[in-house]
């Protein structure tokens, strides 16, 4: 995605070295429409400057700083030096994102998604969260609630949840859930205890995945599920297996179990 207006005074841009003069190098403005700036050579590195070609080089990615915008002459002002090491890389790896978030949008809405929809859908995103990828990051891990004061309709907030929960490696999720366990059996604390070692038995979904479950008591019936693992579709699947295991063991000494994902009991212990 690409702004259509001007970038702000002070304001750091990923560029393109477009092409390079005696007096200075003009950069395309990667996320911005038909925008150009000029980075003065007096602004491309710290101290005198013998050959300006001995610093950036064609079609090189650049950080510049905005010095100043001029909308009645077309003019942007650059400075390439006045951005730090610190800076470069924090802004590299937005821009970065935003690009994968833009490859989102398209899984999300179809390759012939059209440019009305598309804008809405990222100005909507960009209200909200400040970036198309923060966007999806918080889809991904709070699902359709991140995107409830959205102005998204019903198919949207899906499309882009799903799309989220498929695509977006976040460092750790936690989900929970609720299972009621009844036995009316002269044994029925032991089986409820030997449900819940069923419910926690398994730690991890499959090779290189981590996923921790803890398993606590509410109030009886009712027991907590806690799923801690990479990501919103591995914690998912690990707190259904968990709850399905706790059921069948239940099941299996003649008692009764049933799933649900909000807490169900009045006041939590």
């Amino acid at each position: 995605m690409r702004f259509t207006g001007w970038p702000e005074p002070g304001e750091l841009v990923v560029g393109r070295v477009d092409e390079i003069e005696d007096f200075g190098v003009f950069v395309e403005l990667l996320e911005y429409e038909d925008r150009r700036g000029m980075v003065h050579v007096s602004d491309v590195a710290s101290g005198w400057i013998k050959n300006i070609r001995d610093h950036v080089s064609p079609d090189e990615r650049v950080v510049c700083k905005v010095l100043g915008v001029d909308e009645d002459a077309q003019q942007i002002d650059l400075s390439i030096k006045d951005v730090n090491d610190h800076q470069r890389s924090e802004k590299i790896q937005e821009w970065k994102n935003e690009q994968q978030a833009d490859k989102w949008m398209t899984i999300a809405f179809g390759e012939d998604v059209s440019d009305e929809q598309y804008t809405s859908v990222a100005n909507e995103l960009l209200a909200g969260f400040g970036s198309l990828y923060d966007g999806f990051e918080a889809a991904a891990v709070h699902g359709t609630g991140a995107l409830s004061d959205t102005d998204l309709t019903d198919e949207e907030v899906e499309a882009v949840v799903d799309t989220a929960r498929e695509n977006v490696s976040v460092p750790y999720v936690n989900v929970t859930g609720y299972v009621h366990l009844r036995s009316p059996g002269s044994q029925g604390v032991d089986d409820v205890r030997a449900a819940l070692e069923a419910a926690g038995e398994q730690n991890g979904s499959g090779p290189g995945e981590e996923v921790e479950l803890d398993v606590t008591y509410v109030g009886a019936p009712e027991y907590r599920i806690k799923v801690q693992a990479p990501s919103y579709k591995i914690a998912e699947s690990a707190l259904e297996a968990s709850a399905d295991r706790a059921i069948a063991a239940i099941g299996e000494r003649g008692g009764s179990g049933e799933f649900h994902r909000e807490r169900q009991t009045d006041q939590e212990t």
